[in-house]
């Protein structure tokens, strides 16, 4: 592995993917240019754009980052995808051909369940949902390790594709979808950002391979600074009202000059609460509303972080400090420095 904020030497190669051995088959020299777009929203969790010279017929294609250090050279695998859409331009002197790609999920996407399917209750949540995903799509899919089963039967709606079924269906054990740089389908467990370790630290110091350009929004809206809980059944009426007055938190009634309330006028109990409970509950329900989600946006030199990758951000430039954001989108430009720019979330909490 390069020590990636070190100079080397950087290309590309393509390949055309065997779908029956999932191994490179031709290289393509055509490719002008490529950009891959990974995306944690996405159903299918990215796509990719090729620019060719040659047009191609439907087939996988597997971008590679070739670099070389120290007298080193090595492959790294970017991504693979299926070509769909192709579009042509002529300058008059040479015609080029966009490809639009998706990734191998887009398998999944294609095709609904039967109508009428079902898993039964008691089935094991992840070997079901391995058999689906190794049925419908001819990647290689890592099979999980999860004992969770089914509390009910669990059946497909109408307007289901395969994708949508296996995405509830592994929601119950806590999983999602995902894809390696091979394209191979993973099934990986849902972790909350705070728990996340950082996987590299990305700083602005002299040895950065960040670029300058950063960006960072957050969204205040809604966010209440005063809760007020309504207690009253079993003949127990009980009424808390909880008010952030910190003059340092930037949604307080001090800062804003104005209240924004958030009423609960049914109260989840366990049972029948004192009224110091339902104070207390006023309190933790304030706390919890008071938290904001931060994006930020920021581009560096290549280095191989996934979607869903836990990130230490120092970049004193623009006031970030020792921030753990985890990655939820990358653009990556097959281009001379490998440009990629990441968009990542972090939570921060405004009042106590």
């Amino acid at each position: 592995m390069p020590d990636w904020k070190k100079s080397m030497q950087q290309t590309f190669e393509y390949f055309i993917v065997d779908p029956g051995t999932w191994k490179d088959k031709d290289q393509i020299t055509t490719v002008r240019s490529a950009t891959i777009e990974r995306d944690e929203d996405a159903e299918t969790k990215g796509s990719a754009s090729f620019n060719i010279n040659e047009r191609l017929g439907e087939c996988y294609i597997r971008a590679y980052l070739i670099t070389i250090q120290n007298g080193i050279k090595e492959r790294h695998p970017l991504g693979t995808f299926l070509v769909q859409t192709p579009s042509s331009a002529f300058d008059g002197r040479v015609r080029t051909i966009n490809m639009d790609s998706y990734t191998p999920l887009l398998e999944l996407k294609e095709n609904p369940p039967p109508i009428g399917y079902f898993i039964a209750k008691d089935s094991n949540v992840m070997d079901e949902a391995y058999r689906i995903v190794r049925n419908h799509v001819r990647a290689p899919v890592v099979k999980p390790s999860c004992d969770e089963k089914l509390y009910f039967d669990f059946a497909a709606n109408t307007d289901d594709k395969w994708i949508s079924f296996v995405n509830d269906l592994i929601a119950n054990a806590k999983y999602e979808l995902g894809l390696d740089e091979l394209g191979r389908v993973l099934f990986l467990p849902v972790q909350d950002t705070a728990t996340l370790q950082p996987v590299t630290e990305f700083n602005d110091d002299d040895s950065s391979i960040l670029y300058a350009d950063v960006s960072e929004e957050y969204d205040l809206y809604g966010i209440p600074n005063v809760v007020e809980v309504v207690y009253s059944k079993n003949n127990l009426n009980y009424y808390a009202r909880v008010v952030n007055e910190d003059s340092n938190s930037p949604t307080s009634t001090v800062s804003r000059g104005r209240e924004i309330i958030y009423r609960d006028t049914d109260p989840d109990f366990s049972g029948e609460p004192t009224e110091y409970q339902v104070k207390e509950y006023a309190e933790k329900l304030l706390q919890k509303l008071s938290t904001v989600e931060y994006k930020v946006t920021f581009s560096h030199g290549y280095y191989p972080v996934r979607l869903g990758d836990c990130v230490l951000l120092n970049y004193k430039a623009a006031g970030i400090n020792n921030v753990k954001a985890k990655i939820v989108k990358q653009a990556i430009i097959c281009d001379t420095g490998c440009k990629v720019t990441e968009t990542a979330i972090y939570t921060s909490k405004l009042w106590r």
